[in-house]
């Protein structure tokens, strides 16, 4: 009797499933169809518009009116931005319809494809899984940036391949994620028993792939091997024009990434470009020619804008930080090119308004990061760990285990009473970090574990570290509390 009522109560659902899926099925292969010419592509933008403006500035009235409009700003942003580039032939009709198969029919189109993964993760746990996960399979690399946060070598710890398709499959098949963000080390230096992560990308396709990397291994038959896939972007990292490049990446770094660029446009492959801000590239990145010299003539479908954390090799550069006043230039500038350029901008801390907020500790909407030694970080930019996936899988558990760690657990609950349970009246979003822009917080009230490496312990237990981390929030929440107030906080 008590099978047959399960039964009888799944019915309903799995018909819902087995529904969406022959709708997405229709309304994808109809985008596919209606992208492969400019005028397709224009009516392709206003209908993906107009589902955007019903789902965002419409129906949502959970949250507060201006966060929504900036959400809705973002996603016109992606939309021009990449309908920019294949008008002008530099992402290919076939990684077009890559894109709509992964990340519109997965994540824009039809979540309801993964629901049933999602709705038995929550049975099992208690909670919904995070939305993705940063994986970073290896720490080799072949430059030594100034101030790297993964202080990476070339003579690295390396995942073996069986833990990193145990991962994927993992958050694939248990998680429903159809998204996944690839860092390192170089992306593109990862081996083991002759596998490579382009193994990965072919076993699953419809798992759509964000990889950061230098650029400097990207050649034409990288480009071509990414262009019949399809299901990869490639996010390369740069610090502004090639004097600034060069000072931090090596000399030379900048030409091969302009060489990189070069090979992505020819062979059809959607791609972006990852940022550093520093005091010495701040000037460049408050400079619109930069992004028009990306996004016009290079063909940057997006940008990702991160502040120099002091972690890692960055703990000894401190001095490189921006300024409180530098980051709330930059605010404006993120904020005036997603309106008025179109150009798809996101700055992990300065758009803390399009995540509702720290995307860290595994949240709902937000992700978790495994390092190359297996160890599971709240945050890339939070090196501190309880759990490793090589001892989880060892004792028969998932890296989902990993989300009721203490520190994970502490974490969430602040994200919620920081607004994340409360997105009418939310605290202050412009400072949404856990870790850089609330470090007394995070070490008093969250942490817990031990640091990635030597240079992470060391920054938990330094007075002196906290005291200039705190002394940049207090300064940080004088200058954008009045902003906050002022253009976000709704009266009444």
């Amino acid at each position: 009797m008590v099978k047959e009522k399960v039964k009888k109560k799944q019915a309903p659902q799995l018909m819902t499933i087995q529904i969406a899926k022959i709708k997405s099925n229709i309304y994808t292969s109809l985008l596919k169809k209606i992208a492969h010419t400019k005028l397709g592509r224009g009516i392709l933008i206003k209908k993906l518009k107009e589902k955007a403006h019903t789902a965002i500035l419409e129906k949502n009235k959970s949250s507060l009116k201006k966060v929504n409009e900036k959400k809705y700003q973002f996603l016109l942003a992606m939309f021009e931005s990449t309908k920019r580039n294949v008008d002008k032939g530099y992402i290919s009709h076939f990684v077009v319809g890559r894109v709509i198969d992964t990340l519109i029919k997965y994540s824009f189109a039809n979540k309801e494809l993964t629901f049933d993964k999602k709705e038995k993760f929550k049975e099992k746990y208690g909670v919904l899984p995070p939305t993705f996960i940063t994986f970073a399979p290896s720490q080799k690399c072949n430059l030594q940036c100034i101030g790297c946060y993964a202080s990476s070598v070339a003579n690295a710890p390396t995942l073996s391949f069986d833990i990193v398709d145990k991962v994927v499959d993992e958050v694939y098949n248990e998680w429903g994620n159809r998204f996944m963000t690839i860092t390192g080390g170089e992306p593109f230096m990862y081996e083991d028993k002759g596998k490579t992560l382009f193994n990965i990308y072919k076993k699953y396709p419809n798992m759509f792939f964000l990889v950061y990397t230098n650029g400097t291994l990207i050649t034409k038959q990288i480009a071509r091997k990414l262009a019949e896939l399809g299901n990869v972007t490639p996010a390369i990292s740069l610090e502004g024009w090639e004097k600034e490049t060069d000072e931090r990446r090596g000399r030379g770094v900048y030409k091969r990434i302009l060489e990189s660029m070069e090979n992505l446009r020819q062979a059809g492959v959607l791609f972006g470009v990852s940022i550093t801000s520093t005091k010495k590239n701040i000037n460049t990145l408050l400079d619109d020619k930069f992004y028009e010299f990306l996004f016009e003539e290079q063909g940057a479908s997006y940008m990702w804008q991160f502040q120099l954390m002091p972690i890692g090799k960055g703990n000894q550069v401190k001095e490189l930080m921006i300024t409180p006043e530098q980051r709330v230039k930059l605010y404006k500038k993120w904020a005036s090119l997603l309106e008025k350029k179109q150009y798809c901008i996101a700055d992990f801390w300065n758009s803390g308004v399009l995540s509702d907020g720290c995307i860290a500790f595994g949240r709902h909407g937000g992700y978790l990061y495994i390092d190359w030694n297996g160890n599971i970080m709240p945050c890339v930019f939070v090196p501190y760990s309880q759990d490793n996936i090589k001892d989880l899988y060892r004792k028969g558990q998932k890296i989902a285990n990993a989300l009721f760690s203490p520190m994970f657990v502490n974490g969430r609950k602040w994200q919620e009473e920081y607004g994340l349970n409360n997105k009418k009246n939310p605290k202050n979003w412009l400072m949404p970090c856990s870790i850089r822009d609330h470090f007394y917080n995070f070490k008093h009230n969250i942490f817990q574990g031990k640091g990635e490496d030597e240079t992470a312990e060391q920054a938990i237990h330094s007075e002196e570290y906290e005291k200039t981390l705190k002394n940049f929030d207090d300064e940080l929440e004088q200058l954008t509390l009045p902003i906050w107030k002022k253009q976000y906080l709704e009266k009444g």
